[in-house]
């Protein structure tokens, strides 16, 4: 009786022992003037544990940090919070035609791996108008990003990997040429697109077998002064699917709203629509004959829950 009394007292040290530790690993403290676990946010994400099946917290302090952060694809249920998103910046001035730089990889922030949020940061592309400059670019599954700047000129945001699907809430998301571009599933909740340039809001590369691409709902779409000629979107590939659902448009949006990219056939393949548009740029009867305005009916398909259901459902 005494040895089953002792094994049991051990296992429950042991159990105890153990959650303390894990409990000391799952929230780390970044601080660029030194006064944290971690001085850089790569730093501490190189000390996570691969492949985790619980969350790691990493909280960044205010501060700029000068660096280029890889999220690996091993690294997985990582949530990283900055103090607020007005003073907690990640800033890089990588951009395409510097030496071993193109748009794939002038990335400041790039997520590979799986179930990564991120809250109150700003990720910043600060290389200027000087072509395709990525600010965020994503490939992860189930990423979620909540109120957070994600700034830059061209190429802000890729949204890529064909079986990606994101979540952006109350984001602010700016650029000029094709600032949200890529292959994924992407929600947008509540965000605010804007352009800083004449030029076009979406790049989308939708896949041919999803039914889903890009969708904003609830989102603002507003401009720099002066800027008066703003399309939704262009088809960077055949498939690109956009839809805005009670979206409010300023002036900037072009009357006929979608531009073919010079390729008349994809005026055919692409899928452009809105639902319930809202404010001067919401010109329904003015946009181009091969977009579409969904029906009540057709706009509440596009829930969260059935958007990311569906995908995987097609996985």
């Amino acid at each position: 009786m005494k040895w089953i009394l002792n094994k049991v007292f051990g296992i429950i040290m042991l159990t105890f022992l153990l959650s303390v530790t894990v409990s000391g690993q799952d929230k780390v403290i970044v601080a660029a003037d030194g006064s944290g676990d971690y001085s850089t946010i790569q730093e501490a994400l190189n000390h996570c544990k691969a492949f985790r099946d619980y969350e790691q917290e990493i909280f960044i302090k205010d501060g700029i940090y000068h660096e280029k952060v890889l999220v690996d694809s091993f690294l997985t249920n990582i949530k990283l919070i900055g103090e607020s998103k007005e003073n907690t910046i990640i800033t890089y001035s990588d951009h395409a035609g510097m030496p071993g730089v193109g748009t794939f990889n002038s990335y400041t922030v790039k997520v590979l791996g799986d179930n990564i949020t991120m809250v109150n940061l700003t990720i910043e592309n600060a290389s200027g108008e000087v072509g395709q400059a990525v600010a965020l670019h994503v490939e992860g599954d189930l990423f979620e990003i909540k109120d957070c700047n994600l700034l830059g000129n061209q190429d802000t945001l890729y949204a890529a990997g064909k079986n990606s699907r994101q979540l952006f809430k109350d984001c602010f998301i700016d650029g000029t040429t094709d600032f949200i571009f890529g292959a994924a599933i992407a929600v947008f909740e509540n965000c605010t697109l804007h352009s800083k340039r004449n030029s076009y809001i979406t790049a989308a590369s939708t896949t041919k077998d999803h039914k889903y691409g890009y969708v904003f709902k609830g989102c603002k779409l507003t401009a720099e002064e002066g800027v008066d000629k703003v399309y939704l979107g262009r088809p960077w590939r055949d498939y690109a699917n956009v839809v805005f659902i009670e979206c409010e448009m300023g002036a900037h949006i072009v009357p006929e709203g979608w531009h073919n990219w010079g390729q008349p056939n994809r005026e055919k393949t692409s899928f452009y629509a809105e639902y319930n548009s809202k404010g001067t740029g919401a010109n329904v009867e003015k946009r181009v004959k091969w977009s579409h305005q969904l029906t009540k009916k057709q706009a509440k398909q596009y829930s969260i829950d059935n958007i990311f259901r569906f995908e995987v459902e097609m996985d």
